[in-house]
């Protein structure tokens, strides 16, 4: 009887189990279903997608930067086919101690580690990240014949250099390796996957054109992750070829003359503002720049106190000494103050009345009785100091205006500065206090308040030659997109500055033109062997300023301390072509050290016109 209870109890039991797992199994087969749907029928394309995506990838190909010339087709920036180690995030398990076998190899160092995990945050997993670039043919063998790390691959690529070194840095500048907040300015579509970008000189301001259009290419790969295909969805459009108008003979030249001086010299063609020279000293080499600057390049440039990345042709701010003075006497002739007759005695110095102070001439014995046309050629300060007391600040201010002086002059470079054109308003903004007479009167000696860059100067020198024709300056003078023709660039834009009597235009250059060939001319040392006319002004302007008791000895001077040399000019005089600007720094007299200079800058030109190898 037990046994039997036994038996109903065991099989009522066994059923319950059996429809238990027979409840389970149904739920279980139900979500299966109900999970294969999902996948196959209702998420199909998405899940498609992804595995199409772990197969197919879409990569950008970056286009090859346009190549910068000079005037004469002479290669200013080019690219050189290279190669560079890479490693791909999501091929590479432990990307820490890969990165420390390649080191171990010889392959990189520390400072390649730390600059790729600084640069990984910025790449996706699947894009191959940069660990050292430029890999000479030795160390591409060598990786290429012991390649055991997964993930790390060799790519070519090309590579920006500056065939003439140091020479046209700050026109051409230079590209080097682009930041997180260069990629956010940029288009983003189109810089994906950008390595360099512009950093100074034309290879920023035309960075766009230069960079060209991404294209597109897909790969395959298969399980391993190894790529079995590679197509070009969309091919990238190369950057333009610029071509420049600056001759790289004459720049060149004008770095030779300048080597070991900190200086600047600008050659502008007045009759279209296009720009021949524009140098500044000392140079540096652009080259370092482009793969990432050593430590010990940096530290040169950083330490070094004559600012070698500093563009003293554009950003550089000097007291424009005497060669102010053409403008100013043509302010005087226009607002006449003065006629070409009027004549001021020079002593050798000049007093306001009451006012104990001398203003000294640069020549303590005085010039005599000098007029218009004297004062420019021999650099009469008591002259100018007389006009500009007449003129007043504010007319003073007003006509020098009309040459742009304390504005920009819109060139095609970064970091221009706009130099600074005192005034009554201008000191109460800036000093917070009122305009003293006196400083009118060194105003108009080009010293002061007053501070103009070199492009100014050359700029304010072509309006004399061309008698009005204020241009703005250009550096790109023609582009060509690769495989077609080369189009013109746009020529600057002029703006005609006003004048009542063209008469008075004549006077002043006549003045200028006695500065190198009259017998009392502070630059008449120039004219000896000159194969072409030239009229020019020289300057000398004070760092700082002495006493009316105190004399200037240079060899008791800091060197720093120094006057700076200055030279203008422009050639030849009845038809002109082009004008010249230099300044050298803390050297001491314009006509001794800045003409000279000058005179050897545009010989080169003159001699290219003589044998007939102008554009």
């Amino acid at each position: 009887m037990q046994s039997i209870n036994n038996a109903q109890l065991e099989n009522k039991i066994l059923f319950s189990r059996l429809r238990l797992a027979l409840i389970f199994i149904f739920l279980l087969t139900t979500l299966l279903v109900i999970r294969i749907y999902n996948l196959q029928i209702v998420n199909h394309e998405y899940y498609l997608e992804e595995a199409l995506g772990n197969q197919m990838r879409t990569l950008p190909i970056t286009p090859s930067r346009g190549k910068i010339f000079d005037r004469y087709d002479n290669v200013l920036a080019t690219n050189k086919l290279a190669f560079r180690l890479t490693l791909t995030q999501e091929k590479t398990k432990n990307i820490a101690k890969t990165l420390q076998q390649l080191k171990q190899s010889g392959f990189i160092n520390d400072n390649n580690i730390k600059s790729f995990n600084k640069n990984a945050r910025r790449y996706q997993k699947f894009h191959s990240i940069p660990i050292k670039y430029n890999l000479n043919e030795t160390q591409v063998a060598k990786f290429l014949i012991s390649n055991a790390f997964i993930g790390v691959d060799i790519e070519p690529y090309f590579h920006r250099i500056y065939p003439n070194q140091g020479s046209s840095v700050h026109v051409v500048g230079y590209v080097s390796r682009i930041t997180k907040k260069e990629k956010l300015f940029y288009d983003k579509k189109n810089y994906l996957g950008a390595l360099f970008v512009g950093k100074t000189g034309i290879e920023k301001q035309y960075e766009t054109r230069l960079h060209g259009t991404n294209g597109l290419q897909q790969i395959e790969r298969n399980v391993s992750g190894r790529v079995i295909d590679t197509q070009v969805i969309k091919p990238a459009i190369a950057g333009e070829n610029l071509y420049l108008s600056i001759d790289l003979d004459m720049q060149k030249k004008a770095e030779t003359l300048l080597q070991g001086k900190r200086g600047s010299i600008v050659v502008i063609d007045v009759r279209n503002g296009e720009i021949l020279t524009l140098v500044s000293t000392p140079i540096y080499n652009p080259n370092w720049f482009v793969n990432g600057i050593s430590h010990a390049n940096y530290n040169q440039l950083q330490t070094s106190t004559n600012i070698p990345q500093l563009n003293r042709a554009v950003q550089g701010l000097y007291p424009p000494g005497s060669t102010i003075k053409p403008m100013v006497a043509l302010a005087g002739l226009e607002e006449n103050i003065i006629s070409n007759k009027s004549s001021t005695f020079c002593s050798g110095y000049y007093k306001l009345p009451n006012v104990k102070r001398k203003f000294n001439d640069w020549k303590k014995t005085g010039h005599g009785y000098v007029n218009v046309k004297d004062s420019i050629a021999q650099s009469c300060d008591v002259f100018f100091y007389d006009l500009a007391d007449k003129l007043g600040i504010d007319k003073l201010h007003d006509n020098l205006d009309l040459f742009n002086f304390g504005r920009k002059t819109g060139i095609d470079i970064p970091g221009e500065s706009a130099g600074i054109l005192p005034s009554k308003t201008w000191k109460n903004k800036n000093k917070n206090e009122p305009w003293y007479r006196g400083e009118t009167l060194i105003t108009g000696i080009g010293q002061g308040f007053i501070a103009v860059t070199p492009l100014q100067l050359a700029v304010a020198t072509a309006a004399i030659a061309n008698k009005g024709s204020l241009f703005r300056p250009t550096l790109l003078k023609n582009t060509q997109v690769p495989g077609n023709i080369i189009i013109e660039s746009k020529k600057g834009r002029h703006i005609q500055i006003p004048i009542k009597n063209i008469q008075n235009w004549e006077n002043v250059i006549d003045g200028m033109k006695q500065t190198i060939y009259g017998p009392k001319g502070t630059a008449r040392r120039l004219n000896k062997g000159l194969t072409y006319t030239l009229a020019g002004k020289t300057g000398t302007a004070q760092v700082f300023g002495l006493d009316a008791e105190e004399q200037y000895i240079a060899e008791k001077l800091d060197e720093k301390l120094r006057d700076h040399a200055l030279f203008t000019g422009f050639a030849p005089i009845e038809n002109p072509e082009i004008a010249i600007a230099i300044i050298v720094e803390n050297t001491g007299n314009g006509s001794s050290k800045a003409a000279p200079i000058a005179r050897q800058v545009l010989d080169v030109y003159f001699d290219k016109q003589l044998n007939n190898t102008s554009p």
